[in-house]
């Protein structure tokens, strides 16, 4: 059973005891305080006899038809297991997936609030996996204007300058009409893009005027004919709208990557009907791959169109590394074809909004660090890495998260989930039941009044200004001039309580054109044989 989902409604029981109420305290007017008394009692054995009624005579649930009134018990601890777990159990560096001062840090600077830590760090310095930033004798002057990066290659005609941290995919459908009119116009204010994810450009982003990048998934929601399949008519329609900055092709996401999607039929609402350009009434299904193109050259020709579709736009696409000659094929396919992307965008199997069966959510993908790595690497390895803007997502909170992401090759990161925390998101983890007790991941008109908008627009403001100049301030420190400018010298990890490592040594460089030349290790020849840019299968 779903968190909190009792027999009878929220509304139910909350209508019903404000009547009992309205008799009780009509009888203490009435009469005297024994009579008080005991309309209190009577009250609560006629609101206990209805619940016990129901219970005994409804089918879904064993436990109540056996124990009923008691039995409700078991999904009220249930429900509330996770609030109880953070504010009376967990320490400082607990809970999962992110602990409780990760997400103090996010609500302290989206609420303008201190932010700084007493008393040294609660981290055990010495224990293995520790990391930590090296920091230079003669910093540099922290820099007042926000760092950003020029996103769009020699094909494009419309580049786009981006900020060093944006909001990731999230889509409307998963996210409450509310959520995205706040991160929309925090994005406006705060001069950074949003990514609407794969549920398509709404009108809720529309509204906000922040600037958009628009993810097109294997579903093509928002521009896609009637029989699912891409519609180049409605995608330019929608990719020349000035809001929209970037085109991003989705392959797959951290949540559940290799894995479509199913919206269930009483979910597609009118509004989502109406954005995804699906009928309501039936499943809204996002196939687990593409149908537009079925091989690496196919896609990056795909790319192409998507590009010259929006108006020469920054065009790139998305993924979760799997298998490495996949990836591999679709540089080969760059390299046949003459095409590249823009940008990439590589995502962590550290998971994201999307709800997904849990052993996709615990064992598949790569985890973004080593994704990325293994991306920046792979274009090193075939000359082009110069042309093609990397960005990365996964669990990125802090300026510290953005420093190693750059530091492995990143030219910027974006968040979801720590934009969720500035929004209001409390990490209760109800979003697949569609009874998020903050209004963040609901569809319940109810619920979703909980979040006020113009408030949580400023906190994603200020969320946002916050990290970017904590990464400015750890620039300076490191004695450089751009967030950019970090390599893997500068981050160190413990491998034992002796032994320090930098990520130079964890994560081997590959030289320039390696790939392309003969000349890269035998870690990157096997998968390099065995791509091939006609087929996402492997050579054997």
């Amino acid at each position: 059973m779903s968190p909190l989902q009792l027999p009878f409604s929220p509304r139910f029981i909350t209508l019903t005891l404000a009547v009992l109420a309205m008799l009780i305290f009509g009888t203490a007017l009435a009469f005297d305080q024994r009579s008080l008394i005991l309309a209190v009692l009577v009250g609560i054995s006629i609101f206990l006899v209805l619940v016990g009624i129901s219970d005994l005579i409804q089918k879904s649930h064993a436990i109540l038809r056996n124990y009923p009134i008691a039995g409700h018990m078991r999904f009220i601890f249930e429900a509330i297991r996770p609030e109880m777990r953070q504010y009376f159990f967990e320490g400082e560096k607990d809970g999962m997936p992110f602990s409780r001062d990760r997400r103090a840090i996010v609500y302290q600077r989206a609420k303008n609030a201190l932010d700084v830590r007493p008393f040294g760090t609660e981290y055990d310095v010495y224990a293995l996996g520790y990391e930590w930033m090296a920091h230079s004798i003669a910093p540099t002057p922290v820099s007042r204007e926000p760092h950003r990066v020029l996103i769009g290659g020699p094909e494009c005609t419309q580049p786009y300058s981006a900020s060093i941290f944006n909001i990731s995919a999230m889509s409307f459908g998963a996210l409450s009409p509310n959520a995205i009119r706040a991160l929309n116009g925090g994005a406006k204010i705060g001069g950074f893009y949003h990514d609407t994810g794969e549920g398509g450009y709404s009108p809720y982003h529309r509204e906000g005027g922040g600037d958009i990048v628009w993810e097109i998934g294997s579903g093509y929601f928002g521009a896609r004919n009637d029989d699912g399949t891409f519609s180049p008519e409605r995608f330019a329609e929608g990719a020349k709208n000035p809001q929209v900055k970037m085109v991003e092709l989705k392959l797959s996401q951290g949540a559940k990557p290799g894995h479509g999607g199913v919206l269930p039929a009483p979910k597609v609402s009118r509004e989502i009907s109406l954005t995804r350009g699906v009928p309501m009434g039936q499943d809204c299904v996002s196939p687990s791959r593409h149908s537009a193109f079925s091989t690496p050259v196919e896609m990056m020709r795909f790319i192409a169109e998507m590009r010259r579709l929006s108006g020469g736009k920054p065009a790139g696409f998305k993924l979760c590394i799997g298998h490495e000659w996949e990836f591999l094929a679709i540089c080969k396919a760059m390299l046949e074809t003459g095409i590249y992307p823009d940008f990439i965008v590589v995502d962590g199997k550290e998971g994201g909004t999307g709800a997904a069966p849990m052993e996709f959510v615990d064992h598949i993908g790569k985890p973004m660090r080593q994704g990325l790595y293994f991306v920046h690497n792979a274009l090193i390895g075939i000359g082009v890495r110069d042309r093609i803007k990397l960005g990365a997502a996964g669990k990125i909170i802090t300026a510290f998260d953005i420093v190693r992401a750059m530091a492995l090759g990143a030219d910027w990161c974006n968040a979801a989930r720590g934009f969720m925390f500035a929004v209001g998101c409390i990490q209760s983890q109800h979003c697949h039941t569609d009874r998020c007790p903050t209004g963040v991941a609901t569809q319940d008109p109810t619920r979703q009044r909980a979040l006020f908008v113009p408030d949580k627009i400023q906190r994603v403001v200020n969320f946002h200004r916050a990290t970017v100049h904590e990464l400015a301030e750890l620039t300076a420190a490191a004695g450089l001039e751009h967030p950019n400018d970090f390599k893997p010298i500068h981050i160190s990890r413990r491998i034992s309580p002796k032994e320090v490592v930098t990520f130079d040594d964890v994560y081997p460089a590959l030289a320039n054109k390696a790939l392309t030349n003969g000349t890269a290790p035998p870690r990157w020849t096997q998968p390099w044989n065995m791509a091939d840019a006609h087929s996402f299968r492997a050579v054997t």
